[in-house]
């Protein structure tokens, strides 16, 4: 993609600090996310991804600095206001998260019976549906169970469902974990897929190196809480910094 030299961020994260007592997770930690770009965040476990995904979408609360989507600072709104502003973030949740006793069909309406005003008068929730899964290549699964889908047809069917309210932004929680080879690069290249179609912009959060490398426009290396460095995957994997090159060993 462009440079984002001159680009306006459509995300924001701006000297984020967070502890939970004498555990200090984010340390002044900072972020940008811009239009049409696919940022990876890797980090490894306990560096505080999980911290900095709840604080992005308003589940807890940082203790100082701000965050920024689409203009408005999250960390000032309202419950009504909040939940408005998350209809505009697609979230892929690790493991999928998929409604047991809910049809794939069920899954998918799930969220547009809970935002009636962002299904267009013109569009059926039935059209709506359809079309997150044809996006997926699963429109047979419609009335199947997420019991009766492999691992990598559930993780499409979450990936429609992070889909059908059109947002611009996407979260992708570690898309490949739990998924062999072959079907972890089927996901990352539908990733690339949606990108390109929707012009989405996206954080990926993620251990998987290879999965870094074909979907990143830029990376973040999240280290004790703070921003190490970042820069495209060439860059950083030809570091010579040690703790850079801790992320790229095998």
């Amino acid at each position: 993609m462009e440079s984002t030299k001159n680009l306006k961020p459509v995300l924001e994260l701006k000297n984020l600090h967070k502890s939970f007592g004498e555990n200090h997770v984010l340390k002044d930690f900072s972020l940008k996310l811009f239009e049409g770009e696919n940022l990876v965040v890797m980090g490894k476990s306990g560096s505080g991804k999980s911290v900095m995904i709840k604080c992005l979408v308003g589940l807890i609360q940082p203790d100082s600095g701000s965050i920024t989507i689409k203009d408005q600072d999250i960390t000032s709104l309202g419950h009504t206001e909040l939940d408005l502003l998350r209809t505009e973030i697609g979230f892929l949740f690790q493991g999928s998260a998929l409604y047991d006793s809910m049809t794939v069909r069920e899954n998918l309406e799930f969220p547009l019976r809970r935002q009636t005003h962002k299904i267009p008068g013109f569009e059926s929730t039935e059209i709506l549906v359809k079309e997150a899964l044809e996006n997926v290549g699963l429109a047979h699964t419609l009335d199947l169970m997420p019991a009766e889908l492999s691992g990598g047809m559930q993780r499409r069917v979450a990936l429609a469902r992070a889909l059908i309210l059109k947002p611009k932004i996407i979260i992708y929680d570690e898309p490949t974990t739990g998924l062999d080879p072959i079907t972890a690069k089927e996901i990352i290249e539908l990733m690339r897929n949606i990108q390109e179609k929707y012009h989405t912009s996206s954080i990926i959060i993620t251990h998987d190196v290879d999965c870094a490398r074909v979907i990143s426009n830029r990376m973040i290396l999240l280290v004790d809480g703070t921003n190490y460095t970042e820069g495209t995957f060439e860059e950083l994997s030809n570091s010579e910094d040690p703790k850079i090159q801790a992320f790229f060993k095998n």
